[in-house]
């Protein structure tokens, strides 16, 4: 549902309030941004009104790092927020369908009326339970899984569950991509980064200026410092968000941990 970016107070006007069985949900216009919060406090997502495809937050420009890497045909993304994400990878792979898990179907109608996420027969939206979701999702089914299940002041402990990352592993495809977006590092003593280490050969990791971390796990070896700057500087082109300066600040995790 987005992560939480704590302010001392959002500034702009509430523009719109909704309210669902897990709370509010606020619409917060300033001079050049559209904010989605749960209450005022925490930003769950943030769009630029004139370039909504565009990610403000650099945790979710980060997330979208392996378009890079891959080109993936199917995309799954637990946790919709404002969009940003979705929008970001609709605009930027056209061949690719994408199927977005959100919990709330609030959230998913202020996406769509306030931060002009597009209707297309690419894009299937699920209002479901992102556990049971990717439980349900059949072997080898996608190619890229983003997820990033927040509620109003904390990260979804189904991010951090054993089984969660299990599932996630089995539903890639060959040389398919998870991105997790983290509050903080998993402990790397914990349960938790054994099994990333297991499951994926390939991790990575990124962290950003508000101190999340996006976690990049490949089910395949992998080696992203020999791609040529132009695949960079190829993207940049159509999405400019600073794609090798992301890449700057990626960084390796240990090697796979044994059985």
């Amino acid at each position: 549902m987005g992560t939480i970016i704590k302010r001392p107070e959002i500034k702009g006007d509430i523009v719109h309030v909704a309210s669902d069985r897990y709370g509010n949900i606020l619409v917060i216009d300033d001079r050049k941004h559209r904010i989605l919060s749960f209450d005022s406090v925490f930003e769950q997502s943030k769009i630029r009104r004139q370039f909504p495809h565009l990610p403000v937050h650099e945790y979710s420009r980060a997330m979208l790092l392996p378009a890079v890497f891959s080109t993936p045909e199917h995309i799954t993304i637990l946790g919709l927020g404002a969009g940003v994400i979705t929008h970001s990878l609709y605009r930027l792979l056209p061949e690719a369908r994408l199927h977005v898990v959100e919990l709330r179907e609030k959230v998913v109608e202020i996406a769509q009326e306030w931060f002009s996420l597009p209707k297309d027969d690419r894009l299937t939206l699920t209002v479901a339970d992102a556990r049971l979701a990717i439980e349900a999702m059949p072997e080898a089914s996608t190619h890229l899984i983003l997820t990033d299940l927040y509620s109003a002041d904390r990260m979804s402990p189904l991010q951090s569950q054993r089984r969660f990352i299990k599932d996630c592993a089995r539903a890639l495809a060959p040389n398919g991509w998870l991105v997790l977006n983290y509050h903080r590092m998993p402990e790397q003593d914990g349960t938790l980064f054994r099994e990333l280490k297991r499951q994926f050969p390939c991790l990575l990791a990124f962290k950003s200026k508000t101190n999340n971390w996006v976690i990049y796990g490949c089910n395949r070896p992998f080696d992203p410092w020999h791609l040529p700057d132009r695949a960079f500087k190829s993207m940049e082109a159509q999405l400019p968000i600073g794609w090798l300066a992301i890449m700057k600040k990626v960084r390796s995790l240990a090697a796979p941990a044994s059985l």
